[in-house]
């Protein structure tokens, strides 16, 4: 077990509306979402403050200022994108179990429809330099690097664009329910075969949503919130795969296969155990790669669990709940964070398409082969 086990609960959480052109800066966009999450915790103020981006969101002492604070005490920002929507709780929970702070506010913002935008990689020197020699075989963005460690997972696994579209369909029958999704409406199959291909097999609505908006989450000392989710395990790392693909053994290696084993170790638990997974759906196919890194799905079980018919068997009533709010691909993307708060929800029973008897949620954070996962416990 870890030291901050059990120590620190997720009390508070807070999202503003997630939009495609949000008309506001990230500043004013992290400041609503902060407000709104130490009000759900009944707090007037953090004693500490972290955030993590890619230098596209409202700076950790501007919203110090903004939140009218006139000391702060502990403050970090991490650079990163959605590998650290997961192990972020770890930050925050060893600052409580180390007495460094009581509450920690955790947030993050981004205008990701209407400003900074993640969809194409630019050409630099110094870090990243190797991009410009994968640029000229297709590699625009990460949607096409993904598309090609997603081409060879799927036939490896047996899957096609069928159990892809189960995995979006499921995802937008979950939204349907959610007043904060972008994308409510159902997708029949016609629908899904005919929309237009970004990178073969991944089609528009294989891709998570560009969305503008921010969200926040207050973590403290648990028992000062006896009755909010636990943080009980948290693991990061990687290895060589999907974000470094000529460096890769098996370019579909995606950091679930790294770190599920480390992460129901560090718990104590077993796949079993999990009764809602929050998976990080960036792109469609990362569901089924991560349910049978995760243990919580056979790959052989998958064709399936994932066939057009039985779709409903990762819906919030199935025998596998993944995303009941309607996740990355239809809520919207606030770089995950807005999955972790949904874990949060289902945990004190109040999510969306809330899971029966959930006790435990998986949180998964994505950067290709190197991610983050955590384990939350009900209060």
């Amino acid at each position: 077990m870890q030291g901050f086990a059990g120590k620190a609960a997720v009390a508070g959480v807070g999202m503003t509306t997630l939009t495609r052109a949000s008309g506001r800066t990230e500043l004013q966009l992290a400041a609503e979402a902060a407000r709104a999450a130490l009000l759900d915790a009944g707090l007037e103020r953090p004693d500490a403050i972290l955030s993590y981006h890619l230098n596209d969101s409202a700076p950790v002492l501007y919203l110090a200022r903004e939140l009218g604070l006139k000391e702060i005490g502990w403050h970090n920002e991490i650079y990163g994108g959605g590998t650290q929507s997961a192990s972020i709780l770890a930050d925050a929970a060893m600052l409580i179990d180390a007495g460094l702070a009581a509450n920690v506010l955790v947030y993050r913002a981004l205008n990701g429809r209407s400003g900074t935008r993640m969809n194409a990689l630019g050409l630099k020197l110094g870090e990243g330099t190797e991009e410009q020699f994968t640029h000229p075989y297709g590699m625009a963005g990460p949607v096409h690097q993904f598309a090609l460690a997603a081409q060879r997972y799927l036939h490896d696994a047996g899957l096609g664009e069928e159990h892809l579209y189960a995995v979006v369909a499921q995802s937008r029958l979950h939204a349907g329910s959610n007043p904060r999704a972008v994308r409510r409406e159902p997708l029949d199959l016609g629908q899904y075969l005919a929309d237009r291909l970004v990178a073969s097999p991944l089609r528009r609505t294989d891709c998570c949503q560009e969305s503008d908006g921010a969200c926040a989450l207050v973590v403290t000392r648990a028992q000062d919130a006896p009755g909010a989710p636990r943080i009980h395990a948290v693991v990061r790392g990687g290895g060589p795969g999907a974000s470094t693909m000529d460096k890769a053994p098996d370019i579909t290696a995606l950091f679930s296969r790294y770190l599920a084993p480390k992460l129901y170790d560090a718990a104590g638990m077993k796949p079993g155990d999990i009764d809602v997974a929050l998976l990080y759906d960036a792109y469609s196919w990362l569901v089924p790669r991560q349910l049978e890194d995760f243990g919580l799905v056979a790959r052989e079980d998958l064709p399936a669990i994932l066939s057009t018919l039985s779709g409903r068997e990762i819906a919030w009533n199935g025998l596998h709940p993944v995303n009941p709010h309607g996740g990355l691909l239809s809520e919207g993307y606030v770089h995950g964070l807005n999955n972790v708060a949904e874990a949060v929800r289902q945990l004190r029973g109040d999510g969306t398409n809330q899971v029966r008897d959930a006790e435990v949620a998986l949180c998964t954070g994505f950067g290709g082969s190197y991610g983050s996962a955590a384990i939350l416990t009900r209060g």
